[in-house]
């Protein structure tokens, strides 16, 4: 089998609405851990990460950007670059998820289809205050034809498994996903069953 050499970099940006958990989930994702006392990122944060997968090596460069309005400027240049656009909102504010939409059209307008767009509802462990249901989620993955998770990065929730997605669906790696399929999660950009239904089925469900 040919190698990959040099290793592989991917740019993964992230965005979305102030306080929706985009450097939780990127610290949730690099070190395991969840810090109840984050500060609001300034301007963009970069991290870096190798991700060992089946058959190559990876490298992941994590861009954290800020949610406030006053950095809004910074952002498309950002996003210009990017193979991955992580837009997350969190399914305890309603107006961080119907903040979703300019986010996604901004990544479009910057990177037209040449990018890979997962829509992230985060915060999945504050049930009782659950204002986004997960069918909300899919219908508007499936509207803008993008992937769709739900993730907790205070319960470590499914935060692996939104990265392996990321992975299995990058440039270059359509091998790996067909080969090993089984092994991965769905990273069908095309509408699939509903969530629920693949649950039920015991399929790749996003949630």
């Amino acid at each position: 089998m040919a190698t990959v050499s040099p290793l592989a970099k991917y740019k993964l940006v992230f965005l979305g609405d102030q306080s929706v958990g985009k450097t939780s989930i990127i610290t949730r994702f690099m070190y395991d851990k969840f810090d109840t006392t984050y500060q609001a990122t300034i301007g963009i944060d970069f991290l870096s990460k190798t991700m060992y997968l089946e058959d190559r090596t990876i490298r992941l460069q994590l861009w954290d950007t800020a949610g406030q309005e006053r950095f809004r400027s910074l952002i498309p240049s950002y996003i210009r670059d990017s193979s991955v656009a992580v837009v997350v909102y969190d399914v305890s504010n309603r107006q961080s998820f119907l903040n979703t939409t300019k986010w996604i059209e901004e990544v479009r307008t910057e990177r037209g289809s040449d990018v890979i767009i997962v829509l992230v509802g985060n915060k999945t462990d504050l049930v009782e205050k659950r204002q986004v249901s997960i069918e909300e989620g899919d219908a508007k993955s499936r509207e803008f034809g993008v992937m769709f998770i739900e993730t907790s990065a205070k319960a470590g929730f499914n935060i692996k498994p939104l990265f392996r997605k990321i992975a299995a669906a990058l440039p270059g790696m359509e091998t790996l996903s067909s080969t090993r399929q089984e092994d991965m999660v769905d990273v069908n950009l095309k509408p699939a069953v509903n969530s629920s239904q693949s649950e039920q089925q015991g399929g790749g469900c996003a949630c």
